[in-house]
Order: structure tokens, then C-alpha cells, then sequence
């Protein structure tokens, strides 16, 4: 009976609530049970933060502000049971390019059907996203297909590394040659964002669609991190090389450090393709920046279209943990037309069907003067006769006065 009754019932897709918070958390501890420890232990730390502050986060959401996205996601539910949930966020400054964080399904369920319900309920309710962007795992065929099935495209292979203790401490003993190494700040957004556009290709520059404010904090993001990073006790360093003969940052790199040694320290390098000779002096100095805090491994990505970066990781020994895909989608949605507002559904010729001639136009000369009317000659003042005489006017044409003519009346008799 429970059966049928479920056959019979709809699916709901809407916004997360509190109530939803365990099946969630079941779903992920079941979905990433056979994936790398790395994405299940992500997982489970943001579904335990999304519990500590859903009040917060939920507050916050409804008004503009750095975490006003913390907690947008959404349920797929039958009846009262839990089917998958989505959770998104915007990747860049204007909102055009949304993140898929994740997708997770309920095993019994169709994860095709409800999946693409998710997915596409996002894609028709966020109207300001026009393209979307996701990471899967290589080895996820199942998400794969999902994916695929509803438009997403490969767009870059990314390979997560990683640095044990040792190996940073043997890569801090080198003095790292870097001259014009300075501090970041918003008055460096520009230098940044032209680093951050020479350092990949058009197609994943046309995607991501960054500018440069993109690479400034404001008052209340900054704000928001420091509260961040003290409730995480972690400590964020970033800075880039500047070279004074091009007037440019040619390096990049920023790494988050874990000060109570339970998780690994996660960095970010960003280089020039025509300074590669950096990576090796950038991350003596992330390793030497590593030795003030707990020995812990140090996390890197690198994407297919870094060759160089790859080749030097691997050259010193680094382990790779993961392979994943990057996939995007774009969205386009439609208007609608309105006949009497958009001025290409205005037909100007039925408009001034009034004004248009009625024949064809003589071609001639032209004179501002009126023409000068013929006089016409004035009639002679005709003398009264006597009563027996009949008097009448003939007229031949026009041009011609009128002559009276007489005739007796005996002649008419």
C-alpha cells in the first residue's frame, strides 16, 4: 500500500529546511563512501558547518551580503521522502557563472530523473546564471552520465596533489629567488586579473567571465573572513611576484594553513606561461611559509592546460590524489516579446499609411511663388433695351468675350 501511495505522489522540488539537515547527511555518508577520503571528508566538514550555523546562514540569505549564497540549495522530496539534494553557489562577481557543488541522490531512487529535476530546476529559477560549471570525479560514471544528459560539456581535466611534511621541509631549505615579491591588495586587482587571463585558455576565460573586481575584497568580505578564519583556526598568506619591466605580476599563489594541524594546508599557484621558472621558487616559499605552522601535507591543483606545472609537481616527488573533470553549460532563456513595446514589432509603413501619396508624383520644377491666376476679362456693362427686344449672350470658348446679340421680335416671330 505505502508502495502505491508513493507511485502516486509527485515530486517536490524546494528550497532545504532545518528537518532536512540528517537525510541530507545520511545521503552524503552513503554517496562518499566509495570515493577518495579527500572528497568525502569536504563533504562531511560542510554539511557539519551548514548544521552549526543554518540559523545564521538562513538570516543572512536574505539580504545582500558575502554569505548571502551560503545556503542555496535544494531537496528533491516524495511525499516525505528525501530523493537528492543540489547545493549551488555564484563563482563569479556578477552572478553569470554559477557552481554546482554537488548532487547527491538517494541509491533506490532513479538518479537519472530526480538528478535532472534538480539540475534543471536551478537552471529555470536562477535567472541571472547564464553559464554553470561543476568538477566530477573521472571515475563517477553515474554522475558522468548525469551530467552529459543535460548539456554539460568537458571543458578541462583538473589533478589534485599532494606534498607530505617531509618533502616540504626539504623544499623550505632552498632560498626561494624572488626580488619583487609584495603583499596583495585591491589596488593590485588589475595586475591580477590580467595574470589570471594570460594563465588559461580563451574558451575556460570566456566560462569563468572574471574582471577584475573579481580580485578585490570588500569591508564586509573581509570582515567575513577574518570570522572565518577564526572559527576554522586557519590563516590565509597570499602575495605576487611584480616585474617592473612589463609592469606586471607574472606570479601568483595564496595558501590557507590549518593552525591546529588536523587538516592539510590547502595553496593556489598562479603563473605565467613565459615565467614557468617560478613554480619551483613559489613553492619554497609556500613550504617555507609551512614550517611556522603543524607539519601537514600541502594540497595543489593543477589543470591539463598546465603542462609545466604537472611536469615539476611530479619531477619532485608529489602524489597525485585525484582526477577530476570540469564541465560547463550554458544557459540561455528566453524573453518575452511584447508587439507593443519592442520597437522591431513596430511596422512604420501602416503607421504613416496617412502620409504616404496617393499617385505617383510628377517630376517638375519647383516655385515658392503661387502661380499668377488669368485675368479674365470683365464683361461689358450691357445697356437695358427696350421690353419688345429679347437680349441673350452666346459664348464660343473661354478666351473669348461674351458679345450680346439682338434679334427683333418680329424676326423671332
Amino acid at each position: 500500500m505505502t508502495s502505491l501511495l508513493s507511485r502516486n505522489l509527485s515530486v517536490v522540488i524546494r528550497p532545504v529546511q532545518h528537518r532536512d539537515l540528517d537525510g541530507i547527511e545520511r545521503l552524503i555518508q552513503e554517496s562518499f563512501a566509495a570515493q577518495t577520503p579527500k572528497g568525502s571528508g569536504d563533504a562531511m566538514r560542510q554539511m557539519q558547518s551548514m548544521r552549526r550555523w543554518y540559523g545564521l546562514l538562513k538570516f543572512l540569505s536574505w539580504f545582500p551580503n558575502p554569505l548571502q549564497y551560503g545556503l542555496c540549495a535544494y531537496v528533491a522530496e516524495q511525499g516525505r521522502t528525501l530523493l537528492g539534494t543540489i547545493q549551488v553557489s555564484p563563482f563569479n562577481r556578477t552572478h553569470s557563472t554559477w557552481r554546482v557543488e554537488r548532487v547527491v541522490l538517494e541509491r533506490a531512487t532513479d538518479k537519472q530523473g530526480i538528478g535532472s529535476q534538480l539540475l534543471r530546476h536551478c537552471f529555470e529559477s536562477i535567472l541571472e546564471a547564464r553559464t554553470w560549471i561543476l568538477e566530477v570525479n573521472v571515475n563517477d560514471k553515474d554522475a558522468l552520465a548525469l551530467y552529459r544528459r543535460n548539456g554539460f560539456q568537458r571543458l578541462a581535466q583538473m589533478t589534485y596533489w599532494e606534498i607530505e611534511p617531509e618533502l616540504l621541509q626539504e623544499l623550505a631549505q632552498a632560498e626561494p629567488d624572488l626580488p619583487n615579491l609584495l603583499p596583495v591588495s585591491n589596488a593590485d586587482a588589475q595586475l591580477l586579473y590580467q595574470l589570471d587571463t594570460a594563465s588559461m585558455p580563451p574558451i575556460v576565460r570566456q566560462v569563468f567571465d572574471r574582471n577584475a573586481d573579481d580580485f578585490k575584497t570588500s569591508l564586509s568580505g573581509a570582515l567575513t573572513e577574518a570570522v572565518k578564519q577564526w572559527l576554522t583556526k586557519t590563516e590565509v598568506v597570499s602575495g605576487y611576484v611584480f616585474e617592473p619591466q612589463r609592469k606586471a605580476a607574472i606570479g601568483y599563489f595564496q595558501v590557507r594553513l590549518d593552525r591546529k594541524g588536523q587538516q592539510p594546508h590547502v595553496g593556489t599557484l598562479t603563473v605565467n606561461p613565459a615565467y614557468t621558472w617560478l613554480y619551483p621558487e613559489l613553492l619554497s616559499q609556500l613550504a617555507r611559509i609551512a614550517q611556522d605552522f603543524p607539519p601537514q601535507s600541502l594540497q595543489l591543483t593543477s589543470a591539463d592546460y598546465h603542462p609545466e606545472r604537472e611536469e615539476y609537481l611530479e619531477r619532485i616527488g608529489a602524489t597525485r590524489t585525484e582526477h577530476t573533470l570540469m564541465m560547463s553549460r550554458s544557459v540561455w532563456h528566453k524573453q518575452r516579446e511584447s508587439k507593443f513595446v519592442s520597437l522591431e514589432g513596430i511596422q512604420l509603413p501602416e503607421m504613416l499609411q496617412g502620409l504616404q501619396p496617393a499617385h505617383k508624383p510628377i517630376p517638375g520644377g519647383m516655385s515658392w511663388t503661387p502661380p499668377k491666376q488669368k485675368r479674365q476679362p470683365a464683361p461689358e456693362r450691357v445697356q437695358p433695351n427696350p421690353p419688345q427686344d429679347n437680349v441673350s449672350f452666346s459664348c464660343n470658348n473661354s478666351m473669348e468675350a461674351c458679345q450680346p446679340e439682338t434679334t427683333d421680335s418680329s424676326q423671332q416671330e
